[in-house]
């Protein structure tokens, strides 16, 4: 779980305040004396931090924990210029694993707890008077106080967390907070200058960072150096230097540089930083082996604040004010509200309990809104329909002119909910509805969303989900996409993973181009281009000859049995998903499940051990589509040509 930079401390008695370590985070996995401690970045530290591993093992528990490994000095403070000289060196120092959060205790998950539920867990079986495992201890409610002490002792800073968070992994939110004594980065060493006078090995680092995929110089630092370090630092540039700046627009130095691959990242010092994004006194802190340079896409060394990207213009974090606020109910509701921060666009008001807006040139009238739709997260009806106004420029294109099957829950996910086809009489006129006839459900007027009104229309009557078709009017027989449903009965996620990992396997062996998303619920979605080509039958027959190759491949834990009672155990392969007003989630859709987590496009690479669908919610979507984009754009493309791909079916 990853924590957002906010400028100042507050007092909140909904938060925990720890001291923020200076080191390398990492997570242990044990297992009754076998360990395994692995980066963020799933870098391997057994090793290469010995010390930790042992007393690890000497603490006999099953389970995965959460902390940060520091060098302490002579003055008991973390000190990260002595973890980096023994991690790169293996300089004489002691080590401290501080551990603040477990994830997992003898096979059962922990990470839908609240952080206080989980470290009171924690605590209770950390081991008695160790000397390198240590409780990361807190206090509740007082941050102005214990950041003040933290300066004094010349900590890095403070971590602000709120007390009933559950664990999100891999994503940054404002459920932990950063708040720092100095300003630091991580910044990306992009080349070197010749030392001046008596200056050996270089005069000054050149920095960059990433803005989407492009580096951007950040100013250059000659201080924090000695000659050791100098020395150190040259030899590991020697093999990255190349004649083409990284830069597409060369910055000028003082002095003759030369160029390196940008791959070393090293954590950077600083007092401020001007209006051009030029560090000001920056200082050399050490190199971060634990971080890679990567663009902005692929994550990890990006913005110089750690913010969200709609805050690092704004030197004041807006959702400290949120945070602060408790006053009322009302208060607590806007505190709660993530979506308040996270984007720039809000349509609803945060204290209106109802409001008439025009969108598209209707008016359309929101009520209600104080409902509580998500009550463990206090997540209201006005937090969903401002989440779906905002995820309306990613989430349209799979809704646009498709009839809508409303799933609607007027009372949030605890009360009743009811499913609507036919909308006769029964919307507003300005809509757009198709009509279909059956000889199974007879005569329905199915509700189409055409834009951003109609969707927002559709949220308005509570549906918490979104269902449409899988094809749309112009072509109401033939689906844009195959459909691969994943539906498990109590199987782990891991082997829903691993019955998508069937699937792709079959499917590359055809040549078909594939794309996972999560259900939001239990289970996996899997879609084929078809671009709207063939019939539904024909959709349902390509569905059909891939799930009995999965399933024949993986027996033990898949089913092709439709009837729950007869396939217990198993995940059943659906195929069966692909017919005429047939629905399933829409990708980007939320899901009525507690933690209001949303059914989310993956990448392959993602779709390993240890993905689950409650990573991903209405919190932290909107970051992650800054970091990924739209991944699902394809299965809208050209299609796949299905005589070819049936014949490579039939030769398998």
């Amino acid at each position: 779980m990853l924590a957002t930079l906010t400028d100042a401390p507050f007092d909140d008695e909904g938060w925990i305040y720890e001291i923020k370590w200076d080191g390398y985070r990492a997570v242990g996995y044990l297992n009754n004396g076998i360990v395994e401690i692995q980066s963020r970045n799933n870098l391997s530290f057994t090793q290469k931090f010995k010390e930790v591993t042992d007393a690890l093992k000497q603490w006999n528990v099953n389970a995965v924990i959460d902390g940060e490994i520091v060098a302490m000095n002579d003055n008991g403070i973390a000190s990260f210029q002595q973890l980096q000289n023994f991690a790169t060196h293996g300089e004489a120092t002691h080590l401290e694993y501080y551990v603040f959060d477990i994830l997992w205790l003898d096979g059962k998950d922990l990470t839908e707890l609240t952080l206080l539920e989980r470290k009171y867990i924690l605590h209770s079986i950390m081991p008695a008077d160790e000397d390198v495992i240590k409780f990361s201890d807190h206090i509740e409610g007082k941050g102005k106080a214990f950041f003040k002490l933290a300066t004094e002792k010349g900590l890095e800073g403070i971590m602000a967390k709120k007390s009933d968070s559950t664990y999100t992994k891999n994503f940054r939110t404002k459920l932990w907070l950063k708040i720092k004594n100095n300003k630091r980065l991580e910044a990306i060493i992009c080349g070197f200058t010749e030392g001046r006078k008596s200056r050996k090995h270089f005069g000054a680092l050149v920095l960059g960072k990433y803005e989407g995929e492009k580096l951007i110089y950040i100013g250059h630092t000659g201080t924090g150096f000695n000659e050791k370090s100098l020395k150190e630092v040259e030899k590991e540039l020697a093999s990255l230097i190349t004649d083409k700046s990284p830069f597409d627009k060369k910055p000028k130095t003082n002095m003759p540089v030369t160029w390196v691959k940008p791959k070393l990242v090293c954590e950077i010092k600083f007092s401020e930083q001007t209006d051009e994004g030029i560090l000001r006194h920056p200082v050399f802190m050490g190199l971060r082996e634990d971080k890679e340079a990567k663009n902005e896409k692929n994550v990890e060394v990006v913005d110089a604040d750690e913010r969200p990207k709609d805050e690092n213009k704004n030197s004041k974090n807006k959702s400290q004010k949120t945070n602060k606020s408790k006053e009322t109910n009302s208060k607590s509701e806007k505190k709660n509200s993530k979506l308040k921060t996270q984007n720039s666009k809000q349509l609803l008001s945060p204290s209106s309990k109802e409001e008439t807006i025009n969108i598209n040139g209707h008016n359309l009238k929101f009520t209600n809104l104080d409902k509580i739709y998500w009550p463990k997260e206090r997540i209201t009806k006005r937090d969903m329909l401002n989440y779906y106004y905002n995820i309306m420029p990613y989430m349209l294109p799979y809704m646009k002119d498709r009839p809508q099957s409303l799933n609607r829950h007027p009372n949030g996910i605890n009360g009743e909910s009811f499913y609507q086809k036919n909308v006769t009489g029964k919307v507003a006129e300005w809509l757009t509805t198709y009509h279909y006839k059956s000889e199974s459900s007879g005569d329905k007027n199915f509700l189409v969303c055409t834009d951003e009104a109609s969707l927002m229309y559709i949220a308005s009557l509570g549906c918490i989900e979104m269902n449409p078709w899988h094809s749309r009017i112009q072509h109401a027989d033939n689906p844009d996409w195959c459909v691969i449903d994943l539906d498990p009965d109590d199987n782990s996620y891991d082997e829903v993973v691993e019955a998508a990992q069937a699937v792709k396997k079959v499917l590359d062996a055809i040549d078909v181009p594939a794309y996972p998303k999560t259900s939001g619920s239990t289970g996996m979605h899997i879609y084929i281009p078809l671009g709207a080509k063939y019939s539904y039958e024909q959709s349902k027959l390509l569905a059909e000859l891939i799930v009995n190759i999965v399933h024949h491949d993986i027996l033990s834990f898949t089913s092709l049995e439709r009837n729950p009672a007869k396939r217990k155990g198993k995940i059943y392969l659906d195929f069966l998903q692909n017919r005429t007003i047939q629905t399933i989630a829409s990708p980007y859709s939320l899901r009525p499940k507690p933690g209001a987590t949303v059914s989310t496009p993956l990448h392959w690479d993602e779709v390993k051990k240890g993905l689950t669908p409650k990573q991903f919610t209405i919190h932290n979507i909107f970051d992650r589509l800054k970091d990924v984009g739209d991944i699902f754009k394809p299965v809208l493309e050209k299609g796949i040509d299905l005589e070819k791909t049936l014949k490579k079916v039939n030769s398998l």
